[in-house]
């Protein structure tokens, strides 16, 4: 079985979207996220542009291992809202994505299928309207040596497309890199099998 280590994600914010059902109006967002802190940022936002609004309802899904997710109803019936809408995020197979639908009540009760189908819907909405790519999943090194090898170090790098997130060049030195997760073990031998050359999984 091949190693899977991309995942799927949307590439920014996705316009608002607009759904109505009898009266009642359901704005839809979608924004990608990492953590809960940003969640936050986002949904504070949606409460200030919406402030006359009765209900902010979510879910989000973090991770691309470990999947972390929680559903929120915000006081509309349990499993009416939070449920429908992450119901789309793994319908779509996307993950580290926050969708937001606020909804402002036009007087008219919808029942609980009645707002499963719009909370439902207006996810979907946002979702198709956001621009989903697929992203790897990286691992990252740092490998330590000294300032004679570098041009080892350089040459493996360059051979094997790796991204350089951080480097410190003295008389001892340290490069972070990234690689995919699948050519990890690779990278891992090459390293170990160069003389005086470090490298450790972080």
């Amino acid at each position: 079985m091949s190693l899977k280590d991309t995942y799927n994600t949307i590439a920014s914010p996705s316009p608002e979207i607009l759904y109505k059902e009898k009266n009642s109006k359901f704005f839809g967002y979608a924004f990608p996220v990492i953590n809960e802190e940003e969640i936050k940022i986002h949904l504070d936002y949606l409460k200030k542009l919406h402030h006359g609004a009765v209900h902010f309802c979510y879910a989000y899904q973090l991770g691309t291992e470990t999947l972390t997710f929680r559903a929120n109803d915000d006081g509309e019936p349990s499993n009416s809202a939070g449920m429908p809408i992450y119901g789309q995020i793994q319908s779509f197979d996307v993950t580290n994505i926050l969708i937001v639908v606020v909804r402002f009540f036009g007087g008219v009760k919808l029942g609980v299928g009645g707002l499963i189908s719009a909370y439902r819907t207006a996810a979907q909405m946002a979702l198709e309207e956001a621009e989903i790519v697929e992203k790897t999943i990286d691992i990252h090194f740092l490998i330590s040596f000294d300032y004679k090898n570098m041009n080892k170090v350089m040459r493996v790098i360059k051979e094997k497309n790796l991204d350089i997130i951080t480097q410190k060049m003295e008389e001892s030195c340290q490069i972070e890199i990234a690689t995919r997760k699948k050519n990890a073990d690779n990278i891992i031998d090459i390293f170990n099998n160069l003389f005086e050359i470090e490298i450790q999984k972080i």
